[in-house]
């Protein structure tokens, strides 16, 4: 079973930047997709980015293209979300998931607790 526990969340203004980290534990995640998803307040979690096993192939929703980049350091069993240009409406907590299936949101069996990020206007 993989650990996931995500850092970095905080406060920041619109057009602030901030980086968010998933450290895993209990097994290397060098075989896994990784992957960022969000959740609002009233809304269904949703895709936003992943990352394949060597971190050649990375995906991105259309909302964030452009301003949040995912990479990841298998090394130090680590993956991180870089966010600039936040908007108000990046708001939510941001988990970190894991799969070794797919990156369907269904494939993904191992989530963080998340960590929240809050952009004010």
């Amino acid at each position: 079973q993989v650990q996931l526990v995500e850092s970095g969340g905080g406060l920041v203004q619109a057009g602030g930047s901030l980086r968010l980290s998933c450290a895993a534990s209990g097994r290397s995640v060098s075989s896994y997709f990784m992957g960022w998803f969000r959740q609002a307040p009233g809304k269904e979690r949703e895709f936003v980015a992943a990352i394949g096993w060597l971190g050649g192939s990375t995906y991105s929703a259309d909302s964030v293209k452009g301003r949040f980049t995912i990479s990841r350091d298998n090394a130090k069993n680590t993956v991180y979300l870089q966010m600039s240009s936040l908007k108000p409406e990046d708001t939510a907590v941001y988990y970190c998931a894991a799969s070794r299936r797919g990156l369907l949101l269904n494939d993904f069996d191992n989530w963080g607790q998340g960590t929240q990020v809050t952009v004010s206007s």
